[in-house]
């Protein structure tokens, strides 16, 4: 038999008229515009920070994320929950950056040659992590940091 489209040989009615499914929300994991956006900023001002500070080592990577993380964590729990996630992963690349300068104390120098690799490592992970992380929150998804120490909880 060769059926088209519509017919179902019963007379010639056409089939019930299809309910378009509901749009979706604008964002399903229930958090607003602006807390996706301060959670991105508290992500991003790592960089700011760390390119502002970038001739002193970059210290100032977790500045960004402390600041914001204290004007919003009590009206905000999104931004709450990733300004310390964002301030923790500061904490510990910076914890790493200064054991890499005192390996290089310690060794006079010699230790260049095993420091100045890692350092470019984990500058360039610091750099793409953050900006998954930033991406992550504006999404509204909470995001984690690998191989970071959780200390402000």
């Amino acid at each position: 038999m060769n059926q088209q489209p519509g017919n179902d040989h019963q007379g010639g009615a056409a089939p019930p008229p299809f309910d378009p499914p509901p749009a979706p929300p604008e964002n399903d994991t229930g958090t607003s515009r602006e807390q996706r956006q301060w959670a991105m900023f508290a992500h991003l001002s790592a960089l700011v920070g760390g390119l502002l500070t970038s001739a002193a080592g970059g210290w100032g990577c977790f500045i960004g994320p402390l600041v914001i993380w204290l004007m919003k964590k009590d009206t905000m729990p999104f931004v709450d929950d990733q300004g310390k996630e964002a301030l923790n992963f500061n904490i510990t690349v910076a914890i790493v950056l200064l054991a890499l300068v005192l390996l290089t104390v310690l060794t006079l120098g010699i230790g260049l040659l095993v420091t100045v690799p890692i350092g470019v490592i984990i500058g360039i992970a610091w750099l793409v992590l953050t900006v998954i992380a930033a991406m992550k929150a504006n999404e509204g998804v909470v995001y984690r940091y690998p191989f970071t120490l959780r200390l402000i909880k």
